[in-house]
């Protein structure tokens, strides 16, 4: 097993063709926070950190990253170590980047079986102030699902050498899987896909209401619904899936079930049944969880 520990998922970097607009959708819309912005670059917020949502202008919208904190700078050490020792393409984030991104000493690394880039980082400075909840009361950046052209390696990959634990998996198309010892039920999902690509991102709010107001909000301002409002029986989540303006698909959801650090459940083997991911009977539309490239960023 890996030699460290995760706190949690800190943040996502997301590829927008249009840094303005998306700005717009994910502070106004969504919720987050506005922290800062240099160049083409946007830093928002949804907790008293610095950023959970990095927004980058490019021509090819999608994912750039994903970022996890670790729980000490002694598991940043470890885990630098030990992935240089499987022999991935490991960079240490320059001192000036990392200063930007208000960030301790961080790395970036990439796995054979997937093109996504990981970073992982143990220390990221407070925002300005307190987060403010706005449209809806965020609780944190919950997860992100991927499809995977080699699924099945990268979920080994992801158990056996990086520390993720099953939670449960969605007949043998999903795998939802927690940052050990993240107690929350998936901070990552794999998925079965012709090429990798970002499914979706997802943002866990406080409030039961704060899903049904932004059913509302987002038909209202011509925001595409394109799952729900329904409840995930996976995870214990009532959920809304909607697009934003590059058609990436995000989701609000309320409660889930969480995992003790010791004696915690088995994984268990789920039908692919629509009940099973909306118990109250909904289907999602055809471009659901269908737009976001994944950038082979130089790791």
């Amino acid at each position: 097993m890996a030699p460290f520990r995760y706190r949690k998922p800190g943040y996502v970097a997301l590829n927008v063709s249009d840094l303005d607009r998306s700005i717009h959708f994910y502070r106004d819309l969504v919720g987050l926070q506005l922290e800062d912005r240099a160049g083409d670059m946007a830093f928002l917020r949804c907790s008293d950190d610095h950023h959970n949502v990095v927004l980058y202008g490019s021509s090819e919208p999608g994912i750039k990253r994903m970022a996890f904190e670790l729980e000490t700078p002694q598991d940043l050490a470890r885990a630098r170590a030990y992935v240089e020792e499987q022999g991935w393409s490991v960079r240490d984030v320059p001192a000036e980047e990392a200063h930007q991104l208000r960030q301790g000493p961080t790395f970036r690394f990439r796995v054979p079986e997937h093109t996504l880039t990981f970073e992982f980082y143990a220390q990221m400075d407070k925002g300005s102030g307190p987060y403010v909840p706005t449209v809806a009361k965020i609780q944190r950046l919950g997860h992100v699902v991927l499809h995977c052209a080699n699924r099945d390696a990268f979920l080994r990959t992801l158990t056996e050498k990086l520390n993720f634990r099953v939670s449960d998996h969605f007949g043998e198309q999903v795998a939802f899987l927690r940052c050990f010892p993240n107690p929350f039920h998936h901070s990552l999902g794999v998925s079965r896909g012709e090429k990798d690509a970002l499914h979706h991102v997802n943002f866990m709010v406080t409030d039961v209401d704060d899903v049904g107001r932004a059913n509302n909000r987002m038909r209202n301002n011509d925001v595409p619904i394109v799952y729900g409002p329904g409840r995930h029986d996976i995870s214990n989540s009532i959920f809304l899936y909607y697009l934003d303006p590059d058609r990436m698909t995000a989701e609000y959801s309320f409660g889930m079930e969480e995992f003790p650090e010791q004696a915690a459940r088995e994984p268990r083997q789920l039908p692919m049944r629509p009940e099973i991911l909306d118990s109250w009977g909904g289907v999602p539309a055809p471009n659901f969880g269908k737009a976001g490239a994944v950038e082979q960023e130089s790791a």
